[in-house]
């Protein structure tokens, strides 16, 4: 049974960075969270593809026990594909090109046998496919969005609503200060709980992130310091696909503090992995004692040793 439904993005990415340069590679939302979230749970991916798409890259997803029969490949068409540029320190990508082809008019269909799936990670995407496709799921457990600069300029009213109806809300400080009008994450984090969000993530890159919950649990952690970044593509994305692996893992509930606080660590850990390589090329070796190693090296960053 697939427990957790990931909606996102199949893509071919061309990426430059200060340490070389890839063509036609494995990327897209749904590529790097769906990939991420395999090591912890049962994971079913929904997205569009063209006849382009590398037999390879589909091979990679299923050898990680990723179901992809809520995979649309329509024939003839082309394949979504990003072009971007990285220089300096990294931070953020100069985009190069974008081309929507087969992404442009899809229409996401969650699988009869997944509209029970009791976790879903919505990744960026129009928020009004996002909120099409929660609506043919089974009240899930726990539902997570994820969303850029470019929904909250054009479909901000989708946006507000699809908001309205998932539990818990990803964003990068970039983003969050678009859409919450305000440089204090303090402030943008109680704004989205004011939304009727339980919980709003915002992630601050190499400064790490910060949970906010309706609970009253307020939760900072740090970033793993990497000595070097080859390629900080899909690095969200896998982050968020480790942060709904460990729930599912656990069977988590909206309300439980602790593993929410853990799936953080885990997203950390798996988002730094990604930064290590480009495309899925670090992310796909990996295994759970790799993992479970970095999430125990990124707790003790900020352990203090009970002592007077």
């Amino acid at each position: 049974m697939v427990k957790t439904l990931i909606l996102g993005t199949l893509g071919l990415d061309d990426v430059e960075t200060p340490f070389g340069k890839v063509s036609g590679v494995q990327g897209g939302s749904c590529s790097y969270a769906s990939m991420s979230a395999s090591y912890f749970t049962k994971v079913g991916i929904v997205g569009v593809i063209g006849d382009d798409y590398p037999q390879g890259h589909k091979n990679v997803l299923v050898s990680h026990g990723v179901d992809i029969s809520g995979v649309e490949q329509v024939d003839g068409g082309k394949t979504f594909s990003w072009g971007g540029k990285y220089e300096g320190d990294m931070n953020s990508a100069q985009t190069i090109f974008t081309e929507l082809g087969v992404f442009e008019n899809f229409q996401p269909i969650v699988p009869e046998a997944q509209k029970g799936s009791p976790y879903i990670l919505l990744c960026n995407f129009d928020p009004i496919q996002q909120n099409n496709t929660l609506k043919q799921m089974s009240k899930p457990k726990i539902s997570i969005l994820d969303t850029m600069n470019l929904w909250i300029n054009i479909r901000i009213d989708a946006l507000k609503l699809v908001l309205q109806n998932v539990d818990v809300v990803v964003m990068n400080e970039g983003e969050a200060r678009m859409f919450c009008k305000t440089d204090h994450m303090q402030e943008a984090g109680q704004m989205l709980l004011g939304l009727g969000l339980k919980r709003a993530i915002i992630k601050k890159g190499e400064h790490g992130c910060l949970m906010f919950s309706q609970t009253g649990d307020y939760f900072v952690a740090p970033a793993y310091p990497l000595l070097s970044i080859k390629d900080p593509t899909g690095a969200g994305d896998t982050f968020a696909g480790g942060l709904i692996g460990h729930l599912a893992s656990v069977d988590a509930t909206i309300d439980a503090d602790e593993e929410w606080r853990r799936a953080i660590i885990y997203g950390t850990a798996m988002a730094s992995f990604t930064c290590e390589g480009f495309s899925l090329s670090t992310l796909a070796p990996l295994t759970r004692e790799r993992i479970d190693e970095r999430y125990k090296l990124i707790r003790k960053l900020s352990y203090i040793p009970n002592i007077e």
